[in-house]
């Protein structure tokens, strides 16, 4: 049933696809950022946590690069529950974001597959306690929402289902303030004041 569609699309393929679907329609570009969280586990068709494979992150990984190299956003990758789901991101984007460091390395037992493939393929890869990122893909249903700014907006990708793992994605906007005057495009704009 789950990614039976698409077994003849390569796993950095289906990945690469539903990035570039999601950084599309969230305009992502360099300065944004995207947290990425996958069970390894889930897209081999076994449940989340029990076997973590770092062959099957290192396709999905490719696949996220290659779009990221395109469209020039940084990305954060989310571990497991037992590193307190922080992030692996690189260097500069942690100290450009400012964002606090915690210190540990993921592994495939406490981190991840997918975190742990991350940081060892990262320029000068570090790990961030949280962000808030503008958007985010959920691979294997890990929960990301803790790392996407207000307000997230769910994002249905073209495809559902990479390997064996639900995919779920959802990018962000600015929260929309004021009330029955408000106005949030220029176009909108008409007289009148606040006194």
């Amino acid at each position: 049933m789950a990614g039976q569609l698409d077994r003849e699309i390569s796993l950095e393929a289906q990945t690469a696809s539903v990035v570039r679907e999601l950084a599309e329609e969230a305009s992502l570009k360099a300065g944004h950022l995207l947290v990425v969280g996958v069970s390894t586990s889930e897209v081999a068709g076994s449940r989340i946590g029990t076997a973590g494979a770092l062959d099957v992150a290192q396709q999905l990984l490719a696949g996220v690069e290659s779009v990221r190299r395109e469209y020039g956003f940084d990305v954060a990758f989310q571990c497991c529950e037992h590193l307190n789901r922080a992030l692996v991101v690189e260097r500069a984007v942690l100290e450009r974001l400012g964002l606090m460091e915690v210190a540990a390395v993921p592994v495939r037992t406490a981190g991840g597959s997918m975190a742990a493939a991350a940081y060892r393929s990262l320029d000068d890869a570090c790990l961030a306690a949280k962000v808030q990122a503008h958007a985010g893909i959920d691979i294997g249903e890990t929960l990301i929402g803790m790392h996407l700014r207000p307000v997230a907006v769910p994002f249905r990708p073209g495809l559902r289902w990479i390997g064996e793992a639900r995919v779920t994605a959802a990018f962000t906007r600015p929260p929309l303030i004021g009330g029955q005057r408000a106005v949030y495009t220029l176009e909108q704009e008409e007289g009148g004041s606040c006194d």
